[in-house]
């Protein structure tokens, strides 16, 4: 099963997480948390280990009227929140990826109508920032 969805971008690293950042502001969704996997494997790994994977981040987004709609109708609901959505650039690559997390998911775990009316809702507001990633 496909979990995530996925756009590749030629804009530089800096532009790609600021594009992203924008993109998913736009879409209702705030970063909650980054973390920068690069700094957090050569911290606890080495240098080496922080080198190999590249550039990668994983911000933790989070759209309030969807994420409140969601723990509404099913409180362990917050356990597969915040939406993650990585940044991520290969050593020497010229394209960065941007995935998102498919909210559809979600509605494997859950067979909730008002989970599948979030999962529907917060999928096409993803979708819809990795097209402007895109663009």
């Amino acid at each position: 099963m496909a979990y995530t969805h996925t756009v590749t971008s030629t804009l530089s690293w800096k532009d790609a997480v600021q594009r992203t950042r924008e993109a998913l502001s736009q879409e209702g969704f705030g970063v909650l948390t980054e973390i920068d996997v690069r700094a957090t494997f050569t911290k606890k790994l080495g240098q080496e280990a922080g080198d190999a994977v590249g550039d990668y981040i994983i911000l933790g987004a989070c759209n309030p009227q969807l994420a409140q709609r969601g723990i509404t109708a099913e409180p362990q609901l917050g356990a597969l929140l915040p939406c993650n959505v990585v940044v991520r650039r290969a050593p020497e690559d010229t394209t960065t990826t941007i995935e998102t997390i498919d909210p559809q998911t979600m509605v494997q775990v859950s067979d909730s109508d008002a989970i599948r009316d979030v999962a529907n809702d917060a999928d096409e507001r993803l979708k819809r920032a990795l097209i402007t990633i895109a663009s």
